[in-house]
């Protein structure tokens, strides 16, 4: 598996300095959506500048280069034990290089670890095995400031201003806008939503932000998912959040929902939110070549 090693340093690297062409074309088009000279309008420009310069500079997008969430599509038969090893010798040397800044930091002794290792979950690795011959890894960079706005709600509830929240997609759609609001600028806004309806608690978080691999352009499956998305984007950008939180027209880049099955007892809505640095790259590694998207 050593032979893995420079390819997953090099997806590190593009994910932490390189943002992807689909996030970066929504930043352009929210610019415009701008008044000029609005403060709304001069932090996308200001975010605009630093994207620019982080990928001609080679250096991180953000200065929290995030949690690195990993999920490998692996052939039959193939170790996943070592491939742990090699994507965490990769995260270590990625560190060394300051394509990562070191985050790791144990929450009893307040070490940091220095290398962005820590326990079984830091990096957080997942692994699927698939047919084929073709390796895929699909890495996220979760930032931490938007990962403290994320939330969970067990329907029925109430939200801001004591508004019913019932077990369907309406109440869906106001429990997500409710974390929106609730996150005003905190979030390193303008955000994406990942959003999973059902699940226990612990698979809808995992679900939340599983479905932020997805692209912006991809369609959602479900119909009535797929229109849910957009009227939850666009009432989001009602709210006169605006980029980093100084008003303005653009909340929300994007919104992804997903659906689980649940217990009949347990109707839960977990929305993640990302923050405008969507930090994620594929590579694909087949016939001993890495292709990266």
């Amino acid at each position: 598996m050593e032979h893995l090693k420079e390819p997953l340093i090099e997806l590190i690297r593009l994910a932490a300095t390189n943002l992807p062409p689909d996030v970066e074309k929504a930043l352009r088009q929210a610019l415009e959506r701008e008044e000029p000279g609005s403060a709304a309008r001069g932090a996308l420009e200001t975010i605009l500048r630093n994207v620019d310069l982080a990928r001609k500079r080679s250096t991180p997008i953000c200065q929290d280069t995030g949690t690195p969430i990993f999920y490998v599509y692996h052939p039959e038969g193939w170790s996943t034990r070592k491939l742990r090893q090699v994507i965490e010798e990769a995260v270590a040397e990625a560190t060394q290089r300051s394509y990562l800044r070191p985050n790791s930091v144990d929450s009893l002794t307040e070490k940091n670890t220095g290398n962005n290792l820590g326990d079984d979950h830091f990096p957080t690795i997942h692994f699927e095995e698939v047919d084929g011959d073709t390796l895929t890894v699909d890495l996220m960079l979760k930032g931490g400031g938007c990962e403290n706005v994320g939330a969970q709600y067990s329907l029925p509830t109430r939200v801001s201003g004591g508004v019913p929240a019932g077990r369907d997609l309406e109440g869906v759609r106001r429990v997500v806008l409710d974390a929106v609001q609730k996150a005003q600028g905190q979030g390193c806004s303008p955000g994406i939503l990942g959003v999973a309806i059902g699940g226990d608690r612990g698979s809808g978080y995992y679900a939340s932000k599983e479905v932020l691999f997805n692209k912006m352009d991809d369609p959602n499956p479900d119909p009535e998912l797929e229109k849910l998305e957009e009227r939850i984007t666009e009432e989001a950008n009602q709210l006169g959040i605006g980029p980093m939180g100084f008003g303005g027209k653009t909340t929300v880049l994007d919104t992804k929902i997903t659906g689980l099955h649940r217990l009949p007892a347990s109707f839960f809505v977990t929305v993640s939110y990302m923050c405008w640095a969507y930090r994620r790259r594929r590579m694909v590694w087949k016939d001993g070549q890495a292709v990266y998207e």
